[in-house]
């Protein structure tokens, strides 16, 4: 069985997988922004072509964007006072600069090649899509159809992998490592206490930093107390359901108010008008009223604007056919606030099974009193696994 498991290749964790949506290097970050908010999926891919003299046009995937890129830029103080300008920046400005975090890898190639990759700090894996001619030509046709933004990259699509789809493909042949899966965390040494923390009363907006490094690690920010208590968390995967408008509460409030504010069941009322209140202090309004131009995006706005209570929690439908309420939340894909946490006792199987169900990339380890332990994450537990199969 576990001759079998070494001989996978990176083709059968793509069985499945959609072709990558993508954006040129020409792009904008308004180009970006509107293809996020108008799609299911969280990272748009960002390609490179070069045309050869003797060769056919040459493409590569040389990086990935998010709504979470556009939001951290937005709140540079720059672009606070001139987001329409900064809109109409090329994408580059908002691709991150390690071109490592995005890897080619041939469909041939083997897991543990894949797994050798993403430990050398490789967040997303970009693979071929082996099609049949019968069915892959047609298949391709009606994904070109439904969406602008998917193409066809070298004559053809690509998909990409990431940590979770490799963990959840272990989990899926977790009896080949026995005993390792029942281990504890502690005793496995994999519990990380080089966290990103801010205290709950700290203003959001210097937290933004953090936030980016955090989307970086594909971790989280965690939120303390004055005592070092756990209270929750500043996640990219939530932030990331918000729209660009969400600027306005990072600029406005303390990092425990935004935690509530950007919860998936939308902020409270007092909080918005707490945000309405401080963008005129700081002279902001101008901002969410560009803002609102430029995304055609009616909640927020309408939230601040109204004088009527009756008005503010009313679900309205964005553009993008998402719905949201009084606030810049959208229901792609998202998961309550609260953060997913765990104990130093608890099973490796017990977390990957957690952080998978979750769809998360870490887990925050924390004591019985609630006291920060660290993080683990699933690069930590296939350090584990990569370890285990060198000795089988």
């Amino acid at each position: 069985m576990a001759v079998s498991f070494l001989a996978r290749d990176v083709s059968d964790l793509c069985l499945g997988k959609p072709p990558l949506r993508s954006l040129s290097t020409a792009a904008t970050v308004a180009d970006a922004l509107a293809v996020l908010k108008n799609s299911d999926e969280s990272f748009i891919s960002v390609w490179l072509c070069c045309e050869h003299e003797k060769e056919k046009e040459q493409c590569r995937c040389v990086g990935k964007v998010c709504m979470v890129d556009v939001i951290c830029y937005l709140c540079k103080e720059d672009n606070l006072l001139s987001p329409s300008s900064a809109l109409n920046q090329p994408i580059s400005v908002i691709l991150p600069k390690d071109c490592s975090l995005v890897v080619h890898l041939q469909p041939s190639s083997s897991l543990l090649e894949a797994i050798d990759l993403i430990l050398q700090g490789a967040q997303n894996l970009v693979v071929p899509i082996l099609t049949t001619k019968r069915s892959g030509v047609s298949r391709r046709k009606q994904h070109l159809k439904a969406s602008s933004t998917i193409n066809s990259h070298n004559g053809c699509e690509f998909c990409w992998l990431t940590q979770e789809d490799v963990i959840r493909f272990l989990l899926g042949s977790i009896g080949v490592f026995t005993p390792l899966p029942a281990l504890s965390l502690d005793s496995l040494g994999i519990i990380s206490s080089d966290v990103l923390a801010i205290d709950y009363f700290s203003p959001a907006s210097s937290a933004v930093g953090a936030i980016s490094k955090s989307l970086t690690q594909q971790t989280s920010v965690a939120i303390l107390d004055s005592d070092g208590t756990f209270i929750g968390e500043i996640s990219p995967f939530t932030l990331g359901s918000c729209d660009e408008t969400v600027v306005a509460a990072i600029a406005t409030l303390s990092a425990g108010d935004l935690m509530a504010y950007i919860d998936c069941g939308g902020p409270p009322e007092d909080l918005v008008r707490v945000v309405k209140a401080r963008l005129k202090e700081k002279s902001l309004e101008k901002m969410l009223q560009e803002f609102t131009i430029l995304s055609s995006c009616e909640s927020l706005h309408a939230a601040f604007s109204s004088s009527s209570d009756e008005e503010s929690p009313t679900r309205t439908m964005t553009r993008s056919g998402r719905y949201s309420r009084s606030s810049s939340y959208s229901a792609r894909m998202v998961r309550k606030a609260e953060a997913i946490v765990c104990h130093p006792k608890s099973s490796l199987i017990a977390v990957m099974i957690q952080a998978i169900a979750h769809r998360v990339n870490y887990l925050w380890v924390i004591e019985d009193d609630c006291s920060l332990v660290g993080i683990v994450t699933f690069s930590n537990m296939l350090k584990v696994f990569r370890e285990h199969l060198e000795t089988m």
